[in-house]
């Protein structure tokens, strides 16, 4: 089975290695490569903003070096991304790949505690999607100010078109825009690399603290204060996560090879160049990353490539939050939007314009609310590192149940893990009320919409079996029950193949009459670009005049039910005329009354998401003047 699943990731990216490694270099690392821009400066700002004393550069400095080893290096590119979901990341991919036992619903609640803890570190993911574009764009934009003051008052109006016209080009596909923005990227890390290589060369003392006991003594100095500065160091891995999130667009190895070969490498000389320099040039201290260059068309040239970066930046999380809403939805925790494939070699790469446009709003709210990057960060972190903390906890129970590692082993693992993502979390819950009530509302948000979406589907899917059977069984009952039958052919979208549906039960239990030609259809999206024609339908003889059919289709193939009609019936020997073939689709009106079990209140938001879910005959290329709906009435 594991050789399987393997071939399977493998197939999913053809394109070639150096390929897949320049567009990871593009999507996948913008979020990490940029955050130089302002870690330095804003931990020097959490212990007092005062003249740098060495020993706490230094610290400062040791903190960001192993967090980058041991929550990127170690956490996700040696363990946490060898989960995968058939290629995909994120920690939904871990719910996937999670025994059923440990996911399936328990009683009222409706979902289990694995599940529950996936539902809230997606929910965070989705908050920190929304303040990373927003805070690596303005941080780059707020450069101007270092040569012309003057230029403040255009910061945030430059800031709001460019994330504008980032959202609006997304529908190209990550492919596309990894490809134009890979050579960015590389330029940038090149850049940040030499210029800290160059600081660093004028003070080489500060590679000592590259040893931990820097750290270790910054704490032991500091106390809380020196505890608390967590909260800003962990702007420095913050895009961690989102190397997870965005695996299935490139792979596993092509984002291992980026990180080690290029993008580590040049985070570590920058972070520590900037510390060479505040420490020979304490002036240096308002802004270190722009004070890297001389004052002047030095300063423009790395405005405008920094700008550059940080619009690249935003990608990562963007892509991420693409491939958490397709795997939330998959898995049934989201309702169905549009998923548009944009590339044939790679099944990851999507664009989901709903999810987009609620992330471009999101951002310019944003900008226009806090107008600063600094008051944006008191914003960031807590999202990130509280979604970084229960991937921690998923994992292990994939490690212990899915993989069946020793319980020991397990246990070590999660401690080392846990060491670094609890105190990061810590440190930035007193950011709370400093603007980190943001990304809490918005995963609020996200949390009370997948667990209402949920309960509801759970309660319909209860009631439809309620009304429903098993092919075999319920078909000849519902023939008996038939007093007549009309011309032409019907045909009833059905889920599973195994069972009735529902609403053609509904139907005859109401009319007790059908059409003399009945096709049951059940469309399978399979994990392949595109299926052959030979093996798109099969075609099943059941009983009276019924017919099973099923429709396969690959990932960037959309499915056209007409096509599948036609051929079905050349195949079952039927003569069907498609412009007058009559589709049943179901159509459930939540009543939303306090008598139910799911309340009413939340009944009420469950009827408004799905009547806003994409509608099933736009999904499946269904004459809108060929549809009628079976509504039924529900109290949840």
């Amino acid at each position: 089975m594991q050789a399987v699943e393997t071939e399977t990731v493998a197939q999913s990216h053809k394109a070639s290695l150096a390929t897949l490694t320049m567009g990871a270099l593009g999507v996948v690392f913008g979020d990490i490569g940029t955050s130089p821009l302002y870690t330095l400066r804003e931990c020097l700002r959490a212990t007092g903003g005062g003249h740098p004393v060495p020993e706490d550069v230094l610290g400062l400095l040791s903190l960001i070096f192993w967090s980058l080893t041991m929550v990127v290096t170690v956490k996700y590119l040696t363990f946490i991304m060898r989960a995968d979901n058939r290629g995909e990341g994120g920690i939904f991919a871990l719910l996937a790949i999670v025994p059923e036992r440990l996911r399936a619903s328990r009683g009222m609640m409706r979902i289990s505690l694995v599940a529950f803890i996936v539902v809230v570190g997606a929910a965070l993911l989705y908050g920190d999607g929304a303040i990373t574009p927003a805070i690596s764009v303005l941080s780059a934009i707020e450069g101007l100010t270092v040569v012309r003051p003057s230029l403040a008052w255009a910061v945030v109006p430059a800031t709001c078109v460019i994330l504008l016209g980032l959202f609006s080009v997304q529908h190209r596909g990550t492919g596309a825009v990894g490809a134009f923005f890979g050579p960015v990227m590389a330029a940038w890390f090149i850049t940040i690399g030499a210029l800290g290589a160059y600081h660093i060369a004028q003070m080489p003392g500060v590679l000592a603290a590259i040893s931990p006991h820097h750290a270790i003594a910054y704490f032991v100095d500091n106390g809380m204060p020196g505890f608390l500065v967590l909260g800003s160091v962990v702007l420095a891995v913050t895009g961690g996560e989102a190397l997870y999130a965005d695996m299935g667009h490139f792979g596993v190895r092509p984002i291992r090879i980026a990180w080690l070969a290029l993008v580590m490498p040049a985070l570590v000389l920058c972070y520590f160049g900037q510390g060479a320099l505040v420490l020979t040039h304490p002036e240096a201290l308002d802004n270190p990353f722009f004070a890297m260059v001389p004052t002047g068309p030095a300063t423009f040239l790395l405005v405008g490539l920094s700008s550059a970066a940080t619009i690249i930046a935003s990608q990562a999380l963007i892509s991420g939050a693409f491939s958490l809403t397709r795997q939330a939805q998959q898995l049934g925790y989201f309702p169905r939007v549009n998923i548009l494939h944009t590339a044939a070699h790679t099944e990851g790469q999507i664009y989901i314009p709903q999810i987009n446009w609620v992330l471009a709003t999101a951002c310019l709210l944003l900008v226009l609310g806090f107008q600063k990057s600094e008051r944006l960060a008191s914003a960031y972190g807590i999202a990130v590192t509280g979604t970084m903390m229960l991937t921690s906890i998923v994992f292990a129970t994939v490690m212990r149940h899915t993989w069946k590692w020793n319980a020991v082993i397990v246990a070590a693992v999660l401690v080392l893990f846990l060491s670094f993502d609890v105190p990061f979390f810590v440190a930035n819950t007193v950011k709370v009320l400093d603007g980190g009530w943001v990304p809490v509302m918005i995963g609020v948000f996200f949390v009370a919409a997948m667990l209402i979406w949920t309960k509801g589907r759970t309660l319909i899917f209860e009631q439809y079996q309620q009304r429903s059977g098993k092919m075999e069984e319920a078909l000849p009952r519902l023939v008996e029950s038939l007093e007549a039958r009309t011309s032409g052919t019907a045909v009833f979208m059905s889920s599973a193949a195994s069972l009735v549906p529902p609403i053609l039960i509904h139907l005859v239990e109401r009319t007790h009459t059908i059409h003399r030609s009945v096709l049951l259809l059940t469309v399978i999206t399979e994990d392949i670009p595109s299926v052959p024609p030979e093996r798109r339908v099969e075609v099943a003889p059941l009983h009276d005049g019924f017919c099973r059919v099923v429709a396969r289709y690959g990932f960037m193939q959309t499915p056209n039910v007409p096509m599948v009609v036609r051929e079905a019936g050349e195949k079952a020997g039927l003569s069907i005329d498609l412009d007058k073939v009559t589709y049943f689709l179901g159509r459930e009106r939540v009543l939303g009354l306090d008598t139910g079990a799911m309340g009413q209140f939340a009944e009420r938001i469950f009827g408004y998401l799905q009547r806003n879910a994409v509608s099933a005959d736009r999904h499946f290329q269904i004459p809108a003047d060929q549809v009628i709906e079976i509504g039924i009435q529900l109290d949840l």
